[in-house]
């Protein structure tokens, strides 16, 4: 049975008992806004005698957010969910609570060797011989009201994640992997929680690895305000100001503010409303900018003993029959090399298997690069 819930206290008269599961899921908007607009919250659970109902909770119900916080906040009931990082923020922004604990069914099944980075849809169809429509997935979720066809795709969403936690669990158990996801799904937790400005954004930027150091510390004080600024108007960062330009300002070093404008406008997109509070921004030193990682290191970046890296986690990785990036990203060993530091994604049960094999091929020197 499926039902469509506007009342705050119907919400909560059938969640009253508190099931051991919920299935969960989100349909929002983040078109024009820099935190994702909660449009539609589906909630699946077992009734006593073993039915299923889900509920399709309509978020912009008056006092609707208020009677959900509860049930996620609950720690008794676990979470299923299907790569739930942008619906957790979505929650959090919303609702001022992340949903927990948690089990992603995308994450069990790459840590039980299905896949990685699968889709809900296709891991459904390979784990339950059941195939779903595709047709919604670019619907209009605020609208009203919604179609029947969105309802059902929407319900579809939630539909299946008890089957599909029934049989991934068990698989992790015999693999004795379960731990391993407890230990991202409270890492993922914690992401949504703390989520906040990133603190190098420049490294993010290709172009900036062309950037000498001083015009890397500028380029980092604009992004850094622009975060700030895209977060505390509710609009996306490249609206505020682009990568491109950003970049461009950093490196033309405008004299004056003048300078500055006249960069503006020859920039279609520039903001130059906000040009008193670039020019601040750039010429604002940040306190820990001096201890900024240099971003043309990926270019001076000893290739070999990368490629060493990702060896040694092929080969680990095959070992444990894990698809390629389960175990570390390129970008993970990337940041393993160039600080000398684990990175807190290859923290815990990661690095118990990683250490013994990477610690060796971290402590040779660099290679020698042969001479021009």
């Amino acid at each position: 049975m499926t039902d469509w819930i506007t009342d705050p206290a119907l919400l909560q008269q059938r969640l009253a008992f508190r099931p051991a599961r919920i299935g969960l899921d989100t349909e929002f908007i983040r078109e024009r806004t820099f935190w994702p607009q909660l449009a539609l919250v589906q909630i699946a659970f077992e009734t006593a005698d073993g039915a299923m109902e889900v509920l399709l909770v309509d978020p912009l119900a008056p006092g609707i957010l208020d009677a959900l916080a509860p049930i996620l906040a609950d720690t008794g009931i676990l979470k299923l969910m299907h790569s739930p990082s942008e619906d957790l923020v979505a929650f959090r922004h919303s609702c001022g609570v992340v949903p927990q604990p948690l089990f992603d069914t995308q994450l069990a099944a790459a840590l039980a060797g299905i896949g990685s980075g699968l889709g809900y849809q296709k891991l459904v169809e390979q784990l339950t011989g059941i195939a779903l429509a595709k047709g919604e997935t670019r619907s209009d979720w605020l609208r009203r009201p919604l179609s029947p066809a969105q309802l059902e795709y929407a319900a579809d969403d939630v539909r299946h994640l008890f089957a599909m936690h029934d049989i991934l669990h068990g698989q992790l158990e015999r693999l004795g992997r379960s731990e391993w996801l407890a230990e991202d799904a409270t890492r993922t937790v914690l992401n949504a929680e703390n989520e906040g400005p990133e603190r190098w954004p420049h490294l993010s930027l290709r172009s900036a690895q062309f950037l000498d150091r001083d015009s890397q510390q500028r380029l980092l004080r604009l992004l850094r305000w622009r975060d700030v600024y895209a977060r505390g108007n509710d609009r996306p960062r490249n609206w505020i100001l682009d990568n491109e330009l950003a970049v461009a300002i950093a490196r033309t070093t405008p004299g004056d503010r003048g300078a500055m404008l006249q960069l503006l406008d020859s920039h279609p997109k520039a903001p130059r409303k906000l040009a008193d509070v670039i020019w601040d921004a750039l010429g604002t030193p940040l306190a820990d900018e001096n201890d900024a990682p240099d971003a043309s290191v990926a270019e001076t970046r000893d290739k070999q003993r990368l490629r060493k890296l990702q060896d040694a986690v092929a080969a680990r990785s095959s070992e444990l029959g894990l698809a390629d990036g389960v175990l570390a990203s390129r970008r993970w060993l990337e940041a393993l090399l160039d600080q000398g530091q684990w990175p807190e994604a290859l923290a815990g049960w990661r690095r118990q298997l990683l250490e013994p094999v990477l610690a060796p091929l971290i402590a040779q020197p660099p290679a020698t690069q042969p001479a021009s």
